[in-house]
């Protein structure tokens, strides 16, 4: 009994120390994310902030931290605040921490807080020359960030680049560096400047990349802007035209093998037809504000409705609480926003 008894009590003392690292831990940190979601809602005001003052896209910064720091979990963000793996490098003069990396006990930065990560990333990036060409993309092109960030040497896995790219399309950070943007005169890096967040800015981009259409209408949304790339949810698109090849708008358009395919749910061998939309970022959960029910019209079907609507087919189907692969009948009512009400 007594043996039983020091067991219990030894474990009591285990979990009450356990539980104090961990209060300190996140009275110290303010507490580390528990999704992709709390990371980006924690950390998206700053990267849009440091984008209007060093030019360096919301979008990536948001990318680099989220892979670089584990949303927040990794031993470098909870013990040195350091959210994107800066080494010290020379002419560090601030505090470090050592950690294994491609070598062991290899010197980190370390920060009195996750804001002055950011402020030194954004300010490491531009001060350094490897770097420097970077700031002659355009700020939403975060594509070709991702793979000059690559090019430079920022990280050592091979599918860098890709990875940054899928973070951002995967959670719409391109989003960001549009309200970053949004009232300054000009894309390029010289004319980001600080300033606060305009509480309207999100709704008036929104405003700005809405586009009405009658239902019913053909597939092809209307062209949003001049030029090849259009624009319907908010997602960019285009529609083929005679002559178009895979290979030729993927070269064109600056895409990856698969993205053509993937974001419009077609087979991996697919050929484009003309007047066939495709997109060239990823289809959202729902269609736009203010298209909420869709009427079947004759010959549509569920993958021309998503396509239509700018929505992923898997969300169609769920709001409208049909089996993945029926069709609807012509003047059925299909919802494009929220589960379908049971009668």
């Amino acid at each position: 009994m007594r043996k039983v008894f020091l067991i219990l009590s030894a474990f009591t003392v285990i979990v009450s120390l356990f539980s104090c690292r961990v209060s300190r831990m996140n009275i110290s940190t303010g507490g580390t994310p528990a999704s992709a979601y709390d990371y980006i809602e924690r950390w998206k005001d700053v990267a849009i902030n440091e984008m209007r003052r060093t030019g360096v896209p919301a979008s990536i910064t948001l990318a680099q931290g989220m892979i670089e720091s584990g949303y927040g979990r990794s031993r470098l963000a909870i013990e040195a605040n350091n959210h994107f793996g800066i080494k010290c490098h020379n002419g560090w003069t601030g505090p470090t921490i050592k950690h294994h990396d491609d070598r062991r006990n290899e010197c980190f930065r370390k920060y009195r807080n996750a804001e002055e990560s950011f402020r030194d990333h954004s300010d490491f990036l531009r001060t350094t020359t490897r770097y420097s060409f970077l700031f002659s993309l355009e700020p939403t092109d975060y594509k070709a960030w991702a793979k000059g960030l690559k090019k430079a040497g920022y990280a050592t896995n091979p599918d860098y680049d890709n990875m940054l790219i899928r973070k951002i399309e995967e959670y719409g950070l391109y989003e960001y560096d549009r309200v970053a943007l949004a009232g300054n005169p000009g894309n390029g890096a010289k004319n980001i400047s600080n300033g606060k967040i305009a509480e309207n800015n999100v709704s008036s981009i929104t405003d700005k990349y809405s586009r009405s259409y009658r239902q019913g209408a053909s597939v092809a949304p209307p062209e949003s802007s001049a030029g090849r790339i259009m624009e319907n949810n908010r997602i960019k698109y285009i529609v083929v035209r005679e002559g178009d090849t895979r290979e030729s708008l993927e070269k064109e358009l600056k895409l990856l093998r698969w993205e053509l395919s993937k974001y419009n749910e077609l087979p991996e061998d697919f050929t484009p037809e003309p007047g066939q939309i495709l997109y060239i970022q990823p289809k959202r959960k729902k269609a736009e504000p203010g298209k909420e029910i869709h009427t079947v019209g004759e010959g549509e079907t569920m993958y021309s409705v998503s396509q239509k609507y700018g929505i992923k087919l898997r969300y169609l189907y769920y709001y409208n609480r049909m089996e993945e692969g029926s069709e609807p009948e012509p003047g059925r009512k299909l919802w494009l926003r929220r589960l379908m009400p049971v009668d």
